[in-house]
């Protein structure tokens, strides 16, 4: 039986989502549209009895003092049109999920019962069916997981309301292995990748084939009952373990890097040769007092805290998915990215998430490329990813930052970080190790599996392209993730496990066959696996991305303890196979062998590709327009720019104050509204110790040279940790790249300079991180971020985020970025160049340039460590690092953050080859602080800061206005600061 219950608010009640539909509507499509009202739909499949929909509907589903109900009718009346928006089959529907639970916990018996829910648009406006149809599929619906309805208000009969649809997943279980012949032509050969979505080479095809052929293993297989060709579970185990996703092929390339003067440099293996030589050579300066535990062999890097706690932190991308699906992208992406930490060593407890986004414009207001969303929409689907991921999961989101640039029109960047805590030892052992034995039982726990994100491994190491596989996309379910993590921290706790990984891309696949390298081989029997429906085919089971899972090594007398906590807990567990040191990854279903491969090959039996990058300098128009007449209306500008301007918009959806630990928040100021350059949260509250968090990213210098692109990301990293007390001699990093296709080719002809870009990134990283000493413990690479249909590609600008974590001894020193008194003294630490190549300013004007600004590290690493202790010293005020705008920005938020005025004189400021005032006010010269500090303590400050470049350039006033003298002593500008602040505000206020 099935039955709906319709949901709406009480007439003259607020409904904010509907106006915010509306907006987006009236904004994005210009469309005549009066009003939108929203009702939500549960579609209930089992047999309820009337009274227990009743109850339902009166009860978990509503809240009857503000909403209304019906049941098996229609709630909408007097509209022009109806929308009716849900999930197509097999789409994860948490919130019906959750409704399922709430019901049978109501009624009190269990039932067979199903709740499926959509989403009701109605709308009042002057519009027709062609516009209602714009709004569904351009705003309300994304037609790959969602599925809609338009009905005409002029038909609608109430009392009939809409028919229910049952989005139930129809399929019957085909337990067929099929086989396929690699003994054909090379053609062929590649014709089987491209039709499998296998993303592999042709020297990856041949490799395979040479493999099956060899008389050994065609001995071995026979054993198990496997002939000589291949099955489609063999070859979609290679195909993920092999994919640039979770190999990343082209970092372990061998790479001839060539530059313009005839200089030759062989590299094998960037990450081995850059990122993995300088942390081992920065742990070994370190000695005894190395305080890196795990770094490069878990899902997460781990850090010593102190001597009772370890910090883990990971980040990671979730582009491509993000590209079809926003929401459900981002979504898969945080809780994904929880996944790492929580499986790291023996678990951690997750504390605090990150998130950087790059988007295009979202005001863009060109023809879209086909298969394309806005860039709005994109950026709001993300955005309500992350939160729903992050606020329901009970862990705060702290720091972050969004990058605009139109190149990100094809592939957005979602990068999403994660760092936990756990305890120094978990019954007597260290926590960030784990092992597993011959015998032990793999176990998965959480989720169900289910189509949701196969081949996401594969389709993140291809561009997007017109045959991008619907089912890439996942949509996480935070509730169930947060039950099974509650969980297994208690499992830890008492020891019932021996090691732990999540089921990211690849699914089981990745996580069973990573596993049992640990102990020699694995054998699974998947017909024993969970499903959340019938029809997948063996293959798909082991493949599967579905979100919530985590994989175990559980010792058999530890497996009676641990299921009878997962029953407790209401967590699914089940038994799905033993480790072995057989040297094979052995798959069964339904006792068959579906799949044996030699475990050697499985892991290292890729072929390494050999690669060449060919340096060429561009040289850019170098920019020339007069000094502004109006500097007050070119700093609002500056102010309003996307990449400058307020994210307030964003920041306050997300939770950063859940665990009561946040102390430096996101968002700081005498109204809680200015840029904070860090975060500092205390994650074990009987202490003050602290983690500091911050990020650098800029893209753009990428135009001019890679190389500085890196090391001023490093660099803004670093100087924010520092800008809120954190210590410059206790950081940690991360490094994501985000790459366009490197790999010279046909699709992409400048391969040689895209790499050549890599190359020179990764040594600016090598070279910055031996010199502040800062590790990196983990990180990602994501190679493929190019949108390819037809003649039509967009690729990404090379992008490296890089993030730090580390300690602040005692919170109650950290500062913040505003102004905080009148009279305090405006310092200007480092020097200001003319360093204006890939500036916003330069952007503003339409130039790139070519003075692309440069990091001396030696230099910058002396002023952090003078600041940083400066400020344990209680020296400083405020404290604000200088980037995106330059001292221009800088100053001026500092004022309008603390709601104060300031007085700048321009020539005060320590520069080099300035001429103009718009050189010294915009410049984005590297490894640079405005700070404010009392008066009384001029002295201390400057004496603690001797040796460096610094001077006091103004002071923080009470008039509301912030002046600035030129360069030749006149006042150049003199603006309201809340003026200012409203022009840095409204760009994004949507």
């Amino acid at each position: 039986m099935v039955n709906r219950i319709e949901i709406g608010f009480r007439k003259n009640l607020r409904d904010a989502l509907g106006e915010k539909v509306r907006r987006r509507i009236v904004e994005n499509l210009r469309l005549d549209v009066e009003k939108v009202d929203t009702i939500d739909v549960f579609t209930i499949e089992g047999n309820l009895r009337k009274t227990e929909l009743r109850q339902a509907a009166t009860g978990p589903l509503s809240d009857p003092i503000i909403q209304r109900h019906a049941i098996n009718r229609g709630l909408a009346d007097g509209f022009d049109w109806l929308i009716e928006v849900g999930f197509r089959p097999g789409v994860t529907d948490n919130v019906g999920r959750t409704a399922t639970e709430a019901i049978e916990l109501l009624i009190g018996r269990r039932t067979p019962l199903r709740v499926y829910t959509s989403r009701q648009y109605v709308i009042r406006g002057k519009i027709g069916r062609d516009d209602a149809e714009r709004i569904a599929s351009d705003v309300l619906a994304n037609e790959l997981t969602e599925r809609y309805e338009i009905v005409d208000g002029k038909g609608w009969d109430p009392g009939k309301g809409m028919t229910a649809y049952v989005p139930r997943v129809t399929g019957v279980d085909d337990p067929r292995i099929e086989e396929i012949d690699l003994n054909v032509s090379d053609a062929e050969l590649m014709a089987i990748s491209s039709r499998g979505t296998l993303a592999l080479s042709l020297e990856e095809m041949k490799a395979i084939q040479a493999y099956l052929n060899d008389p050994a293993v065609i001995e071995s297989r026979k054993a198990v009952g496997l002939g000589a060709k291949i099955t489609d579970m063999e070859l979609e185990v290679l195909a993920q373990t092999w994919s640039e996703h979770c190999k990343h092929k082209i970092f372990n390339s061998f790479i001839t890097y060539e530059e313009p003067d005839g200089k030759r440099l062989e590299i094998d293996s960037l990450f081995a040769s850059c990122i993995k030589a300088a942390t081992k050579e920065i742990r070994r300066r370190l000695g005894a007092d190395d305080w890196c535990l795990s770094v490069f062999v878990d899902n997460a890097g781990v850090i010593k805290f102190n001597d009772d706690w370890n910090l883990v932190f990971k980040v990671e991308t979730h582009n491509s998915p993000s590209a079809l699906d926003p929401y459900g992208g981002a979504l898969t992406g945080i809780v994904g990215c929880n996944r790492d930490p929580f499986g790291t060593g023996k678990g951690a407890r997750l504390i605090l998430n990150t998130d950087v986004f790059c988007f295009a414009d979202p005001f863009y207001d060109r023809p879209l490329p086909k298969r394309i969303l806005h860039p709005r929409r994109i950026y709001e689907g993300v955005r309500e990813g992350v939160e729903h991921g992050g606020n329901k999961s009970g862990i705060p989101t702290v720091n972050g930052c969004i990058v605009f640039d139109d190149r990100f029109l094809g592939k957005p960047l979602v990068y999403c970080g994660t760092a936990g805590i756990m305890p120094a030892e978990i019954l007597g052992e260290p926590s960030h190790t784990k092992s597993i034995r011959p015998g032990d039982l793999v176990v998965m726990t959480g989720g169900r599996i289910g189509k949701d994100g196969i081949h996401g491994a594969t389709f993140s190491s291809e561009e997007l392209h017109e045959d991008s596989p619907v089912s890439a996309v996942q949509i996480g379910d935070p509730i169930t993730q947060k039950k099974m993590t509650d969980f297994l921290l208690m499992a830890r706790d008492r020891g019932l496990y021996r090691a732990i990984t999540d089921n990211g891309a690849g699914g089981l696949s990745s996580s069973v066959g990573e596993m049992a390298g640990m102990s020699g081989g694995a054998e699974l029997e998947l017909s024993n696996a969970p499903l959340k429906y019938a029809g997948l085919a063996p293959w798909e089971i082991l493949l599967s991305e579905a979100q919530e899972r985590m994989s175990l090594a559980i010792p058999p007398e530890s497996i009676d303890e641990f299921m009878a906590l997962a029953r407790k807990m209401e967590v699914e567990a089940t038994v799905l196979g033993t480790f072995t040191d057989s040297g094979k990854f052995h798959v069964r279903y339904g006792g068959k062998t579906a799949a044996c491969l030699d475990m050697k090959f499985l892991h290292e039996g890729v072929p390494q590709m050999r690669l060449t990058a060919r340096w060429v300098p561009p040289r850019h128009p170098e920019p020339g327009f007069p000094e502004p007449a109006d500097y007050g209306s070119a700093l609002r500008s500056m102010l309003s720019r996307l990449n400058i301007c307020s994210k307030e918009s964003v920041v306050r959806q997300y939770d950063h104050e859940v665990q009561g630990g946040s102390v430096v928040k996101p968002l700081v100021g005498a109204a809680n509204d200015g840029p904070s350059d860090a975060a500092v949260i205390r994650p074990v509250l009987e202490s003050f110790e602290g983690v500091v968090v911050a990020n650098g990213i800029c893209p753009r210098y990428g135009d001019i040279d890679a190389w500085h692109m890196a090391a001023c990301a490093i660099d803004e990293a670093v100087r924010n940790a520092v800008a809120v007390g954190g210590s410059p001699d206790r950081l940690a990093g991360l490094d994501n790249f985000c790459w366009c296709d490197p790999v010279q080719s046909e699709k992409t002809p400048d391969g040689h300079y895209k790499l050549a870009q890599l190359v020179r990134a990764n040594l600016a990283l090598h070279e910055l991180t031996l010199i502040y000493g800062v590790p990196c413990i983990s990180g990602k690479d994501s190679m493929k971020n190019d949108y390819q249909i037809g003649d039509t590609k967009i690729s990404i600008p090379p992008t490296l985020l890089f993030s730090v974590i580390g300690r602040i001894e005692d919170v109650r020193r950290a500062v913040t970025m505003d102004a905080k008194r009148a009279g305090d003294l405006v310092y200007v630490l480092g020097e200001t160049k003319r360093e204006l190549g890939g500036s916003e300013w330069y952007a503003l004007h339409g130039f790139v340039g070519n003075d692309v600004p440069k990091v001396d590290g030696e230099r910058a690493l002396a002023l952090y460590r003078a600041l940083a202790k400066a400020i344990r010293e209680g020296l400083v005020a405020s404290c604000h690092d200088c980037s995106d705008g330059g001292l221009g920005v800088t100053l001026a938020e500092t004022a309008f953050a603390g709601g104060l005025g300031m007085d700048v004189d321009l020539a005060a400021v320590p520069a080099s080859r300035i001429a103009r005032d718009d050189e010294a006010l915009f410049s984005e010269s590297q490894s640079r602080f405005v700070a404010t500090v009392r008066p009384e303590k001029k002295a201390a400050f400057e004496a603690a800061l001797a040796g460096n470049t610094l001077a006091c350039v103004g002071a923080v006033t009470d008039d509301g206005l912030f002046r600035v003298r030129g360069l030749r002593g006149g006042v150049i500008l003199e603006e309201k600061i809340e003026e200012l602040k409203e022009a840095w505000q409204r760009t994004l206020r949507f």
